[in-house]
């Protein structure tokens, strides 16, 4: 078992959530353990053009708008998840991203404060 992070982005918002509800149902019908999807900050490309008028008129300009939709999803899968996982078919307009993350198997032992704490008083 291991922990996979996949960043999806794209263009298109209705595309972006049809992957996402596809990768949720893969998760739910193998019953492995899914974090997200979290919706990150939307990039928003702002491309101003100065239009000039062909005879008379005034000279102004136009705002084009190009916005890219993020997320994150987290999700602990084995072989035959990430199996189902290659074969989802993806829109041309989302971008996929697949990382390994080490699996943390043991928390570190947490330390007490009674240990400063009956140091301090010594010293007193």
């Amino acid at each position: 078992m291991f922990r996979l992070r996949i960043w999806l982005r794209s263009t298109n918002v209705r595309s972006l959530d049809e992957v996402v509800r596809q990768i949720r149902e893969i998760a739910e019908k193998t019953g492995v353990r899914m974090k997200g999807p979290v919706p990150l900050p939307t990039k928003r490309l702002e491309v101003p053009i100065f239009r000039l008028p062909h005879g008379e008129g005034s000279k102004y300009w136009e705002h084009w708008e190009l916005r890219i939709h993020k997320r994150l999803i987290d999700i602990d899968a084995d072989e035959r998840v990430l199996r189902r996982l290659m074969r989802i078919r993806v829109p041309q307009d989302v971008y996929i991203e697949i990382k390994q993350l080490p699996l943390a198997t043991q928390k570190p032992p947490a330390r007490s404060s009674r240990g400063r704490q009956a140091r301090s008083r010594r010293g007193m």
